[in-house]
């Protein structure tokens, strides 16, 4: 069971997937517990179920068996109108690819997810503007994503993430599409946000490097099994 101090629980989860007559075991048997504030690298080749993990803590998926516990939501018991609102509510989500809208300006862009949350129309420009400063964009409110480099529009991504002020992060290869000192400022960038907001980071990444550097703890994973759960990232880079 998750305590006071424990962000994410996962007992016992599985996730399989039916190909024909084949059966894929993307998440097998993985039990696993982050605390709250923890940056939590998770790392594996690809095919290794790390990415299926991060869309089911983050509700986009459901297990086949086992539980998922998350800021004190039990992920199994919510409906889908819940598990929407929890997503909109607690957790933030970033993407290898970005996923801006290129026809909005970065305010809208970091605004939407405000909409779909039904906050005020008054706070919004404000809560727009304290996502940019984190993200220290403030000058390119009005620029579209196509006018950005690609570390900018991953800030942006970051932004629209942080703008809703969620508790737990995920972050799918964010530093994929980018070169290696882009990378490195990305990972510094939330590094900086997890200790000035107090959240929790998962993040999903290939860079282990990187990871050592700036995640509090690593996982490895391979075949859907966790093969590793304990391992500090200063005790890696060692």
């Amino acid at each position: 069971m998750p305590n006071a101090e424990t962000a994410i629980q996962l007992d016992h989860v599985s996730r399989q997937y039916t190909m024909g007559g084949a059966t894929i075991q993307a998440v097998n048997d993985v039990s696993l517990a982050v605390a709250r504030n923890e940056f939590l690298a998770l790392l594996g080749s690809s095919g290794s179920g790390k990415s299926t993990l991060l869309n089911l803590i983050a509700g986009l998926d459901r297990p086949t068996s086992g539980s998922i516990t998350a800021q004190g939501l039990n992920l199994a018991e919510l409906t889908s109108i819940e598990l929407a609102r929890y997503r909109c509510n607690t957790i933030g989500m970033i993407f290898q690819s970005f996923n801006l809208l290129p026809r909005m300006t970065l305010e809208e862009n970091i605004e939407l997810p405000l909409r779909l949350a039904e906050v005020d129309r008054e706070e919004r420009p404000g809560r727009v503007r304290e996502a940019l400063e984190r993200v220290r964009l403030t000058h390119r409110l009005g620029h579209r994503p196509t006018e950005l480099s690609g570390g900018e529009q991953q800030r942006v991504a970051i932004a629209r993430a942080l703008v809703n002020r969620p508790k737990i992060l995920l972050a799918d290869e964010p530093t994929g599409n980018l070169d290696s000192a882009t990378g490195e400022a990305i990972l510094s960038l939330l590094h900086e946000v997890q200790r000035q907001m107090g959240m929790t980071i998962v993040m999903v990444t290939h860079e282990r490097p990187l990871a050592e550097r700036y995640a509090d703890r690593l996982t490895i994973m391979g075949d859907g099994k966790l093969l590793s759960a304990s391992e500090s990232a200063r005790e890696a880079a060692r």
